[in-house]
């Protein structure tokens, strides 16, 4: 019968075969009075348990989760809860940004023989979900009628500017290298003044359709993982150059068959933000007919009339905190480096009002947002590190984890999904946010996962190229995980 009184809870427990289970046995056989409220799940290892099982539960209707294993140095599989500490430390500081209050996720060791702590571990965790209450719902938060966008504060951006010397002399290196690749994949002008395309130089007359502006926001690294066994050429940012080592990093590209150029960046324009500083002109974004970039603004000409935007105000935020205006890895720089704008590591403004909020107002926040979604997966088709699209667990059936059910529930943890298979992966190219029709701010949710993974482990993807992801690998000591659980 239940120790606690009142009614049950739902709590879910993930316990390893092997030690966590055999002590849940031991206390059972031991007669030891226990809740009632755990739903054991029974897995091989704790390193099997993905932390989307912790997720899922808790967006689908858990009140609180529980993850048992062997204890550090005891694992039936060596070093399988070795993994699942820092993959489970992580996942506990990603919660809160989702509204979720982390209390109500631990994870902890039982040994087979440790009845008497098991009854301890299932008591005291039941408790604290009994004095936090039934867990409150995404849906059954009041929809806010509509979020203000945060803008970054304006700190200036990279010293960098491409003159025509410096391009012609890119298109130069581009065309000496162009006999031995299948093609260079760079910017041209696209459909209209303010959009730049993709261009992919096959032979020196599309060299010179090549651009270098504030508008080249795309991230051409996200073909490269789709072009094996070609080689290939990619003009590249400072941020572009960390998807690049990223994907060398997990041997998805191979050093040999990239050949990569670039020049230091000055930033990037967010078109969304031009749109809406024409609009508050009363201009109409659709009737473009010019831009020009005028040193540190921007100029565009509408029906003839034109306007002029400070570079700084209208930049992509990625760019106001950039640390890497100039490649990390380069066979071809052009140009002398730009120095890093001081301050560049401050968090993004979303991020920022995120931190802000209590946990029922990000519920509302993302409710507000996941609302808008329309499940078109461009934030994922437009990913660098998403190389696994025709087998993606978003849209699998077996396991069918997600539903095309047009929920927000559903939404949500397609979104979560996202952002944990990007954890220590995510070089914040910003390319989701940016292809997103809706203009959700999704790269918080990858930035959150960053700041878990810098805070615990000093790391940061797409900046060394023989580094190990820090959730592929571990300590026997962790420096700032606590192993003791509950």
């Amino acid at each position: 019968m239940p120790v606690l009184n009142g009614k049950e809870l739902r709590i879910v427990g993930f316990l390893c075969n092997w030690c966590s289970y055999g002590g849940a046995d031991t206390a059972g056989v031991g007669r030891f009075t226990q809740p009632t409220d755990l739903r054991i799940v029974r897995v091989p290892c704790s390193g099997r348990i993905d932390p989307l099982f912790i997720a899922k539960a808790l967006l689908n209707g858990a009140d609180g989760v529980l993850v048992s294993g062997c204890h550090p140095r005891d694992c039936h599989y060596a070093q399988g809860n070795f993994y699942a500490r820092r993959r489970l430390e992580v996942m506990k500081r990603f919660l809160p940004v989702l509204g979720i209050d982390p209390a109500r996720f631990e994870y902890t060791w039982v040994s087979a023989s440790e009845g008497q702590r098991w009854q301890k571990v299932v008591t005291t965790f039941t408790e604290r979900i009994h004095s936090l209450g039934p867990a409150p719902r995404h849906e059954e938060t009041e929809m806010p009628a509509a979020f203000k966008k945060e803008t970054a504060a304006a700190r200036g951006l990279p010293a960098a500017r491409a003159g025509a010397s410096s391009l012609e002399e890119l298109k130069s290196a581009i065309k000496g290298e162009l006999a031995g690749l299948d093609f260079v994949i760079g910017w041209q002008k696209g459909f209209d003044p303010l959009h730049h395309t993709p261009l992919f130089m096959r032979s020196p007359e599309d060299v010179d359709k090549l651009v270098w502006s504030p508008l080249n926001t795309q991230n051409p690294a996200t073909y490269l993982a789709s072009l094996k066994g070609k080689k290939v050429g990619v003009v590249v940012k400072g941020c572009d150059s960390r998807s690049v080592v990223e994907l060398l990093q997990e041997k998805l590209i191979e050093r040999d068959s990239v050949k990569v150029f670039s020049m230091p960046c000055s930033g990037v324009v967010d078109l969304a933000k031009v749109r809406n500083a024409l609009e508050a002109k009363g201009a109409s974004p659709g009737r473009i007919t010019a831009v020009e970039e005028n040193g540190n603004s921007i100029g565009v000409t509408v029906d003839g009339e034109s306007y002029s935007f400070p570079l700084a105000e209208v930049a992509a935020d990625k760019c106001s905190r950039c640390q890497y205006p100039n490649a990390l890895l380069s066979d071809h720089f052009i140009g002398e480096a730009a120095p890093v704008v001081s301050g560049a590591n401050a968090d993004d403004p979303d991020l920022a009002m995120l931190d802000s909020m209590s946990l029922a107002e990000r519920m509302a926040f993302w409710r507000y947002h996941m609302d808008r979604c329309i499940r078109c997966h461009a934030c994922r088709n437009a990913c660098p590190l998403c190389v696994c699209r025709d087998h993606c667990i978003g849209q699998s059936r077996e396991p069918h984890w997600i539903s095309q059910e047009h929920s927000l529930t559903e939404k949500l943890m397609f979104q979560v999904v996202h952002a944990t298979h990007l954890a220590g992966r995510c070089t914040e190219c910003g390319e989701c946010e940016r292809a997103c029709p809706m203009g959700i701010p999704i790269l918080a949710l990858k930035r959150q996962m960053n700041r878990a993974i810098f805070e615990l482990f000093d790391y940061r993807a797409g900046c060394d190229p023989q580094a190990v992801p820090p959730l592929l690998s571990f300590l026997e000591e962790e420096k700032k995980i606590h192993e003791g659980g509950l």
